[in-house]
């Protein structure tokens, strides 16, 4: 596909929505839960941000609706922002769980999977914002950090669960824990979906 020489819409949305998700996964990382009482401005933040990416979400289909001609696949501009979108939607929704189970005791496992998510959004901007400016070819290399920190997700899946069933004796926390690791790794998949998304891109448009 032949790329204008000028700054497209499609790519500056999309480096938009991007941007978003990195200060959203900066805030969740960065907030300091000190006690219960901590857990519902947190929740009530990344509300805001989740709320901000759906109105993001909603600009870019409705310029897609009504644009005859994009820079590269409709299909494409619509799937690498809902990828990017469930990332934000994941992080909404951990810490409105944090909040339902009044949950301050974080630990190193979570630590670690927060940092790599970070790390990952930190990525996906790089890559969006050569996407914006049509350098294809050079997001591949985000693609694949992406991937790695996904790895290194799962294995911290793996070994916290493991350590879980040995150390934790409250059934009730167990269970939290539990469901917390799974959806911190769940988010980092959806990172991964946003690497496979672009790698698509590239196949098709470099």
């Amino acid at each position: 596909m032949i790329f204008s020489p000028k700054k497209d819409v499609f790519f500056d949305m999309l480096f938009k929505i991007s941007e978003n998700v990195k200060e959203a996964a900066q805030y969740f990382v960065e907030y300091k839960i000190r006690g219960v009482s901590d857990l519902k401005e947190f929740a009530r933040v990344m509300k805001e941000y989740e709320r901000k990416g759906d109105s993001f979400i909603h600009e870019l289909v409705v310029q897609l609706n009504k644009t005859f001609i994009t820079p590269i696949e409709r299909e494409d501009i619509h799937q690498l922002a809902m990828k990017m979108d469930d990332v934000l939607d994941g992080l909404e929704q951990c810490s409105a769980r944090f909040e339902m189970f009044s949950f301050t005791d974080i630990d190193e496992h979570m630590v670690k999977f927060f940092d790599y998510i970070y790390q990952s959004t930190i990525e996906i901007v790089h890559a969006l914002e050569l996407l914006s400016h049509k350098k294809l070819l050079d997001m591949r290399q985000h693609a694949i950090k992406i991937k790695d920190y996904e790895t290194k997700c799962d294995e911290i899946l793996r070994a916290s669960i493991k350590n879980l069933f040995v150390t934790q004796k409250d059934p009730i926390k167990l269970i939290q824990y539990k469901e917390l690791y799974e959806m911190l790794e769940e988010i980092a998949d959806s990172c991964e979906d946003v690497a496979n998304t672009l790698e698509t891109i590239i196949m098709r448009n470099a």
